[in-house]
């Protein structure tokens, strides 16, 4: 009995930290308790649990108010619930129109403090840098609202994400950790997690604890290996171990610039271990590429290396950052061709301004996106996008690379409009370079 009454004990603590969450995931009328364990029932939770079913990410951005205390002495009560009452309704329509329906999980709100919106995730997508323009797009068509609006006092939102980890045993337990993340992330400075999260890669960058894959790159004609392309991975059985945590994390924190070179440097390692010839695509964001010390610590880490020819190595830009406003962008992409370095566009199809990107860029090598390829032999409009984007490839110069290949079906139709190369599931996982290289021998 006695046992029984401790494991008691605990979940009814673990109820009472749960409850004092608010509104966001548990309301009191929604939760129910039958010893020894405790149900759940809450749309939130279902619906991240149906997301998940599919394969998908599910990531929590919150929308805190970083002037609600200056609100609450400058408003009456009233009419402070007014405004919260509008702002919500105001949020919800935004969301709904400016996002596919599939995508929203969930819209909740935490007491008076802000919001929160759960979205569901591809999870074969690189989505990180997409988050960055979503939230943006989000509090711009917020602010065209509010000018509507004739308020003294203005809401002034500071937002943070997180996704919700999947290796966490009791799903409550994992969604309510991410959403305390993502509000330490939007409140940086202010609450200890964001502080931890902060000295987490702070360490994981001092000392370069992550792991790299590669996921080869094949000749759609010939089936034989071209390249592979480098994956990264945090450290093993923690919550960092995944790569969009891990990368979301990195942005938010400052440690970006430092984790992308760590990967070039671990790359470079395994390429001199495992006498790697073939190609190498490394993947960097125009954040990193554009700051003023990439080429000047690029060039050190070669020279490090010797013996790795620039010309196997090939820099992939992923296409969903903007590349407005980055200073050094170009001139370092110009310095880095000189070097002899190739430059591909990542995400084609996919990204924040696809066109205009290859126009700038000129890249060598262009990869279209998996949200193109996927069911490609069931749909005749996503083969045209394909054909139209072979078109600008020839214009160009550049080669084309088809990403996430899943079927012999998708791998045909690349065949039957002489796409160059492919990578996917259907032609090979994610394994280590050596072990890639025991494949070839």
């Amino acid at each position: 009995m006695r046992g029984n009454e401790a494991m008691v004990h605990v979940y009814v603590k673990k109820i009472k930290s749960l409850k004092s969450w608010g509104k966001i995931i548990f309301p009191a009328s929604k939760l129910k308790y039958y010893p020894p364990q405790f149900i759940l029932r809450d749309p939130v939770q279902q619906n991240v649990k149906a997301s998940f079913q599919k394969g998908n990410e599910v990531a929590v951005i919150v929308f805190s108010i970083k002037n609600m205390a200056i609100m609450k002495r400058g408003m009456d009560t009233t009419v402070l619930k007014d405004v919260w009452k509008e702002m919500k309704k105001t949020f919800q329509s935004v969301v709904k129109q400016e996002l596919p329906a599939e995508q929203i999980v969930a819209v909740r709100d935490y007491h008076q403090d802000g919001i929160a919106l759960f979205l569901s995730i591809d999870h074969k997508m690189d989505y990180i840098p997409n988050m960055d323009s979503t939230i943006q797009l989000i509090l711009e068509k917020l602010k065209e609202e509010e000018k509507h609006n004739q308020l003294l006092i203005r809401p002034i939102l500071s937002t943070g994400y997180m996704f919700i980890d999947k290796q966490v045993d009791i799903l409550p337990d994992a969604i309510y950790l991410a959403y305390q993340q993502a509000l330490a992330m939007a409140q940086k400075g202010f609450k200890s997690e964001f502080n931890e999260m902060t000295i987490a890669l702070g360490k994981i960058v001092a000392n370069k604890d992550i792991r790299l894959l590669a996921q080869p790159i094949m000749d759609v004609e010939t089936n034989a290996v071209k390249a592979c392309e480098m994956l990264t991975r945090g450290p093993l059985g923690t919550s960092l171990e995944n790569p969009l945590q891990l990368f979301s994390v990195a942005r938010q924190t400052n440690h970006l610039y430092d984790l992308e070179m760590i990967v070039l440097q671990k790359t470079l390692e395994q390429i001199k271990l495992t006498t790697w010839k073939y190609d190498i695509f490394i993947n960097f964001t125009p954040l990193t590429i554009g700051n003023q010390h990439f080429v000047k610590d690029l060039k050190k880490l070669m020279n490090k290396y010797k013996g790795i020819s620039p010309s196997k190595i090939t820099i992939e830009v992923t296409e969903r950052d903007s590349i407005e406003g980055l200073e050094y962008f170009i001139s370092n992409l110009k310095l880095l061709r000189q070097i002899g370095f190739r430059v591909a566009v990542d995400d084609t199809g996919a990204g924040y301004a696809s066109l205009n990107s290859i126009s700038e860029i000129m890249p060598d090598i262009i990869k279209i996106d998996r949200s193109v390829i996927q069911n490609i032999d069931k749909n005749s409009v996503k083969e045209s996008m394909l054909k139209g984007l072979l078109l600008i490839a020839k214009e160009v110069g550049s080669v084309v690379v088809a990403e996430g290949i899943e079927s012999a079906e998708e791998a045909l139709v690349l065949s039957r409009n002489k796409v160059d190369l492919a990578q996917g599931y259907f032609y090979a996982r994610p394994t280590s370079l050596s072990n890639n290289l025991q494949t070839l021998a």
